[in-house]
């Protein structure tokens, strides 16, 4: 995945994000609605959101050091896990609360007109910063569904953004129809419940978010694709025999380690092992450019192993 494509969504969604929550929030001044409240803070916490994420992109970009010899590339993934979190306490919980107390102690709206105006033009909004999320996932994501390039994506800024905005769209037409039907109805339980609606979902989505990108951090392997056209490259060498043994793991979403055991010719001379194996890492580097990291253990198959291995086999091992 291209940072340059994820930057791109993220200062979209969070330019977005600023201009709505500054009319959110005047609207909840002038109507007093707990649903223009809950989508106020669900606007500011998705800003801060916005912020962490290139706070992370920015810290991940720093060369590696003695301290950090791998990098700073999972700066990304804290990131994202930060992100989860927030939208959990400040946006979820908040916004269940809000509703269960507008719940148990309705009021009611003043100037409903002018939340409805503005959830209308939050939703003209959000629906832009969502499109160019989605035009930047797109080629990304292939012919996979949208929840399998969620699932599979090993940077985390387009989910997260994707995951965002469409809860923030979401909770914009829960909120209008809170607001809607107070003022249909003249019945203020409406806009309480359209709060705790928002709450609910905020919740889903946070726990979503948290878990996808505590995988990221806790260190995943490169997708089964990526870990195919490794095993290809390498077994492309003219002196490699078999790919006996195989370890992948993202040092960060643009940044891959890679670790193997290959069978080398027992007839090779010290000299022509070492150019097998500088042969065998430039064809790898070619095939994958992520794959920064490169070790390359030869050993010479015995008995069983040394038939190639197949993908499912070595990977379990």
């Amino acid at each position: 995945m291209s940072t340059e494509g994820g930057t791109k969504a993220v200062v979209a969604a969070l330019l977005a994000n600023l201009g709505i929550a500054v009319a959110k929030f005047v609207a909840f001044l002038f109507t007093r609605s707990s649903s223009m409240l809950a989508e106020s803070i669900h606007s500011v916490a998705d800003s801060s959101n916005q912020a962490l994420l290139l706070l992370g992109q920015r810290n991940a970009s720093q060369p590696a050091d003695e301290e950090h010899p791998f990098g700073y590339g999972r700066s990304r993934y804290i990131a994202g896990f930060l992100v989860g979190i927030v939208l959990f306490s400040v946006g979820g919980l908040f916004s269940v609360y809000e509703g269960v107390e507008k719940l148990r102690h309705p009021h009611e709206l003043e100037s409903g007109v002018v939340a409805i105006v503005v959830l209308a033009v939050a939703i003209v909004l959000e629906s832009f910063s969502f499109r160019t999320a989605i035009r930047e996932s797109r080629h990304l994501k292939g012919s996979g569904s949208w929840w399998r390039f969620i699932r599979d994506a090993r940077s985390p800024e387009l989910p997260v953004v994707l995951l965002e905005d469409l809860a923030a769209l979401c909770g914009l037409l829960l909120a209008l129809a809170g607001v809607g039907l107070t003022l249909l109805l003249d019945e203020p339980l409406w806009d309480g419940a359209g709060t705790l609606a928002i709450g609910i979902l905020l919740l889903a989505v946070a726990v979503i978010v948290a878990m996808e990108t505590y995988g990221m951090l806790v260190g995943e392997a490169a997708t089964p694709q990526t870990i195919e056209v490794i095993r290809q490259a390498l077994s492309s060498a003219p002196a490699v025999t078999t790919v006996i043994h195989m370890r992948t793991l993202h040092l960060g979403p643009d940044e891959l380690l890679v670790a193997a055991k290959i069978g080398l010719d027992p007839d090779l001379t010290m000299a022509q092992v070492a150019a097998a194996i500088d042969e065998a890492e430039a064809l790898l580097r070619d095939a994958v450019p992520t794959a920064r990291r490169v070790y390359l253990e030869p050993d010479m198959p015995r008995g069983e192993v040394a038939q190639p291995v197949p993908p499912a086999a070595a990977e379990s091992a």
